[in-house]
């Protein structure tokens, strides 16, 4: 099997894990990017604050998102995009957490994708004094990138599974689970009210 998934980033209006305000991916195919997107997101009514926190850290503004669709009418494009692969991100309980908190706050149902979070196979793969993004990924090779942006994470991010699938020698994302020794999950719905999320 090829090392095939989608690496997925994304940013927050607030601290709210419905306030998707972007969303970067990156699909890579036998260990190779071959298609990238990104795009910003209007997030829901309720969850739609910018603090002045999180726009310090990401630099999106309320402004910039409001020709932007919202969740509603974005989830068909982003899983689209995905389609059935193996999602990865840094800190994935964050990401999967945005996505399963901004469709409690539509009222749609939460898709349920595998993931695989590249912090943990890093930690598995590395020595570091911190496996924080920027670290984990310039020890991958990945150097230099706008931390924050989402669509530049989430290739820092797919670099890094990359990388430690060649240093694990896995030839796909489940064998390179097995061999780090860490696991693949599957989202799963929450309640209808969204979690509180520690940003990144």
């Amino acid at each position: 099997m090829p090392l095939d998934y989608t690496a997925i980033d994304f940013e927050t209006a607030n601290s709210s894990s419905a306030s998707a305000c972007s969303v970067g991916l990156v699909k890579v195919r036998d260990g190779k990017v071959v298609d990238k997107v990104g795009w910003l997101i209007k997030p829901p009514l309720g969850h739609d604050f910018f603090s002045e926190w999180n726009t310090r850290i990401h630099g999106i503004e309320e402004h910039q998102v409001q020709g932007a669709k919202g969740w509603l009418e974005q989830l068909p494009d982003l899983f689209g995009f995905a389609g059935d692969d193996v999602l990865v991100a840094h800190n994935a309980g964050f990401d999967m957490g945005v996505i399963r908190g901004a469709c409690a706050a539509v009222g749609l149902d939460c898709p349920a994708p595998r993931y695989l979070c590249s912090l943990q196979v890093a930690r598995k793969t590395y020595t570091l004094d911190s496996y924080r993004l920027p670290l984990a990924a310039y020890a991958a090779g990945f150097e230099e990138f706008a931390h924050h942006d989402a669509l530049a994470d989430a290739e820092a991010c797919a670099a890094i599974i990359a990388h430690a699938a060649k240093r694990h020698g896995a030839r796909d994302v489940d064998e390179l689970a097995a061999n780090a020794g860490v696991k693949i999950n599957v989202l799963k719905p929450a309640g209808t009210k969204p979690s509180t999320v520690v940003f990144r």
